[in-house]
């Protein structure tokens, strides 16, 4: 019989430092500011310079997509870890909409409602995996919406039957 390891669980400050050194991150010039307790937020900012400068002087359009990607599957993987839960998270899939070219700073901010985390935590219970679709905007210094993005993250109870896949 396996042991059964207990689920990974990161520091807010931990998280943040992982991810604002992970390369694709720093050269996007994409950097988190700030995780919320317990994960349920996280505010992130990307910058223009001449790595994600586009032909028309602003930032490309992959950069703010690369910028909405991995939040949301992280932030719920560290959520479950806290309450003893194995998940593996995933991006199942992603849009974006460009509305506004992005010459300045861009935020994005992300939050999970209590509401949020238990529907998933009852779904995960009952049926073993989760998914849901959700909406993050990318907002310039004047808080204009420069591009909307979703993203359709789906969520596994681990089993034990296979490692676990996992870059933290």
């Amino acid at each position: 019989m396996k042991k059964k390891h207990r689920p990974r669980v990161l520091s807010q400050r931990y998280g943040r430092l992982l991810l604002n050194l992970f390369p694709p991150f720093i050269f996007n010039r994409i950097r988190i500011v700030s995780v919320g307790d317990g994960f349920r937020s996280c505010s992130v900012r990307v910058r223009p310079s001449l790595l994600t400068r586009n032909l028309n002087g602003t930032i490309f359009g992959g950069t703010i997509f690369s910028a909405a990607d991995p939040f949301y599957a992280v932030m719920f993987w560290q959520i479950f870890a806290r309450q003893g839960m194995r998940v593996q998270s995933w991006l199942k899939s992603a849009s974006i909409e460009y509305l506004r070219p992005a010459a300045g700073d861009l935020t994005l901010e992300f939050a999970l409602t209590e509401e949020d985390i238990e529907g998933a935590k009852t779904t995960l219970e009952r049926d073993g995996r989760y998914t849901r679709t959700f909406a993050v905007e990318a907002l310039d210094p004047n808080g204009k919406v420069c591009a909307r993005m979703t993203n359709e993250v789906y969520l596994r109870v681990e089993t034990g039957e296979r490692q676990p896949i996992s870059t933290f």
